[in-house]
Parts: structure tokens; C-alpha cells; sequence
């Protein structure tokens, strides 16, 4: 039988009054359902009304209306304890309720598609839809017998232990690639580049590319299908991007620069107001294009690129400008031990990735097998 989840729940508004609680404990959070590095600027702001997300604590964000489809919540399983804004509710399941609800069940229903589209149904405003904390209460959610929650709970634990084991060696590998580049800059005198690279000129004249060849990249140096709008575009002067040819944006974003790596066997095309270019034939035995990409993916890059910007309304890092970029350049073999690591990095990351999506996915199966075995 459904009931009102309201009766097992109740915020919590513990504010870090005392300021005790500094930066380095306030968090964002996410629609993907995890807490986040917050993208708020702290500076000189004041913390005492920031509220406190204890253990087994419940966070989310009311306002759904410039989330898409999808509401911002989280939940703490962990011991530490996170500063969220004011404007953030925080809830737990009250003490007296835990013999009919585990929080880590209900947070498995959040978890499901179904739960964000029933906030969003359930989100009312004109300029600004909110899912109330009203709302939250009037949800109906069957609740089976704890020890069926405990089982299902245990199996989404044990994915999740599996994914942070993979976190962690994920970790250590973009640590000794961190470490081992930065010992280089140490030990070898850095050189600039621009005699190792050259601009990439060739143009899509003859319509061989069309609409669906077309990509842009992105300020976290990747190479994504373009978001302009292209229904009346010629593509006659776009650019040619060839595999092991970099793209770049010359315009300046905030901190960072817009960088692709064509390290595909797919040849695709930019748009001409971009750059497009590649380390010469004549110096692949010296300069791997693979090694000279970790160093563009580095945020020390990025702060030098756009300290060397110039312009009034819009800052450009121009061509003359990349090629002063400096690198240290070691043996090719060593070049090639470097690039190996981030190779075995990105291979892990796209496992770990992967085991988000299978756990994420698995929520509502985890909550209708729940169901099935409580009430057949």
C-alpha cells in the first residue's frame, strides 16, 4: 500500500552559525544526483547561513525550472560533513522511521527517471518553477519491509564500492602522469613549439564534408558535434581536419581556451572562423602529437593562453601567439611511456563512466525487484 512519504521525513536546517565550517566544505549539487564542486564564487562571502548536510542527510534544489527535465538532489552516505546554500533544502528520514524506511532505499527512488519527472510535473511558478517542499511531502511511495530494502540496498552498494575502487586507481594514474610531466619541466629546458607545428589549410572546396561532418570543441578539450545552427551554411570554406590534427577556438572563453585532438580515424570539418593545425612530418620523430595535446589539456596552459589574449570587447589568442607556447621535449620514447599512461587513463575513465551509467540505470530495476519481492 502507497503512503504519504511526508511522515518519514523531516528537514534539517542546521546553519554553520559559528562559521566554523570554511570554503573548502560547501558543495553544489547535481541533477545527475551527486554532489559537485561548487561553481559559486566564494569571495567575501559570509558562510554562517549556509546550511550544514550531516550523515545520511538528503540536499536538493527547489528551483527545477533551468534544470531541463531533471531535479538537483543528493545524498550524504558519507561521514563528512558539506556546507550547501540557504536556498537548498536539507532533509533526512526522521529518527523514529527508520525501522520502516532505510535512507539509502529512498535514496534508490530518487535515483529513477520516474522521480524526476514527477517533480517536474509537479513544479508550479511562472518565471521560476519550484518543487516544494509541500510537494516533496505529498510524494506516495510503497514502502516494502526493511529487511527487502536492505537486500537491494546491498546490491547497489556493492556496485558502488566497484566504481570508487576504479575512482581510485583512476586517480593514482592522473597523478603519476601529473607528476611525471611536471618533473620533465624540471629537468629539461622547455622549447617553443612553433617550429614543430604548421597551420592545416585545406579547405572543404569541393563539398566532399557536409552538414554531419561538421564539429566544434570544447573548453575541456574535446571534440563535439557543433551546436550552430547550420540550415542555410555553405561549406565550401570550412576547414579539413585530418586524424592527429588539432582545432582551436582563437576567441577566449573566461580561463580557457576551446582545444580539440582529432585522435580518431574519422576526418570531419570546422568552421573557418577556427584553427585548424598539426606537428609537421618532418618532426613526428621528435614531437608526438599525443605528448603535445597533454600539455594544451593542462590548466596551467590554459591560464598562460589566456594571459596572453589580447583584445577590447572580444580577447583573441591568436596563431603567433600558440606557437610561443614552451614545452619540454625528451626522447621519443619517453614522450611515448608519458602518453601511454593518459592512453590507460582515459581507458579507465570510460570504465568508471561506464559503471555510472549501469548504476544509475539500475536504480528503478533495483526499486521494482523491491516491489515484486514484498507484494509478488
Amino acid at each position: 500500500m502507497a503512503v504519504r512519504l511526508g511522515k518519514y521525513i523531516e528537514q534539517v536546517d542546521i546553519r554553520n552559525s559559528d562559521n566554523s565550517l570554511g570554503e573548502d566544505f560547501v558543495i553544489g549539487v547535481s541533477t545527475q544526483k551527486e554532489f559537485i564542486k561548487t561553481k559559486a564564487d566564494l569571495e567575501g562571502v559570509s558562510l554562517t547561513s549556509y546550511k550544514q548536510v550531516s550523515q545520511n542527510s538528503f540536499v536538493y534544489v527547489p528551483d527545477t525550472s533551468r534544470r531541463g527535465d531533471k531535479i538537483a538532489l543528493a545524498y550524504n552516505s558519507s561521514e563528512e560533513i558539506y556546507l550547501v546554500s540557504a536556498i537548498y533544502t536539507v532533509f533526512k528520514v526522521k529518527d523514529d522511521s527508520l525501522d520502516d524506511l532505510i535512507p539509502d532505499y529512498l535514496f534508490l527512488y530518487f535515483n529513477r527517471p520516474e522521480f524526476d519527472r514527477y517533480a517536474r510535473f509537479h513544479s508550479w511558478g511562472s518565471a521560476r518553477e519550484v518543487f516544494s517542499w509541500d510537494d516533496m511531502c505529498e510524494i506516495e511511495i510503497e514502502l516494502p519491509p526493511v529487511s527487502v530494502q536492505q537486500n537491494y540496498v546491498n546490491v547497489y552498494n556493492a556496485m558502488l564500492q566497484n566504481q570508487k575502487v576504479f575512482e581510485k586507481g583512476l586517480n593514482d594514474l592522473k597523478l603519476i602522469n601529473e607528476a611525471y610531466v611536471e618533473n620533465l619541466r624540471h629537468k629539461i629546458q622547455p622549447v617553443t613549439i612553433g617550429s614543430y607545428i604548421k597551420l592545416s589549410e585545406e579547405y572543404n572546396v569541393d563539398l566532399i564534408y557536409g552538414k554531419e561532418d561538421v564539429m566544434g570543441m570544447t573548453i575541456t578539450k574535446e571534440i563535439i558535434p557543433t551546436k550552430a545552427n547550420l540550415s542555410e551554411t555553405s561549406f565550401e570554406k570550412y576547414i579539413i581536419v585530418k586524424q592527429k590534427h588539432f582545432i582551436y577556438n582563437p576567441r577566449t572563453h573566461g580561463k580557457r581556451i576551446g582545444l580539440g585532438f582529432n585522435n580518431s580515424k574519422k576526418i570531419f570539418i570546422i568552421s573557418w572562423n577556427n584553427i585548424a593545425f598539426h606537428v609537421k612530418e618532418e618532426a613526428k620523430d621528435i614531437l608526438l602529437p599525443e605528448y603535445l595535446f597533454l600539455f594544451f589539456k593542462r590548466d596551467e596552459w590554459d591560464r598562460w593562453a589566456c594571459f596572453n589574449s589580447w583584445g577590447s570587447s572580444t580577447e583573441v589568442f591568436a596563431w603567433d601567439d600558440l606557437c610561443e607556447t614552451k614545452i619540454p621535449i625528451p626522447d621519443i620514447s619517453i614522450q611515448q611511456a608519458i602518453v601511454n599512461i593518459f592512453n590507460a587513463y582515459n581507458k579507465r575513465k570510460a570504465i568508471v563512466e561506464k559503471l555510472k551509467r549501469q548504476i544509475k540505470g539500475i536504480c528503478p530495476i533495483l526499486v521494482r525487484g523491491a516491489m515484486g519481492e514484498a507484494y509478488g
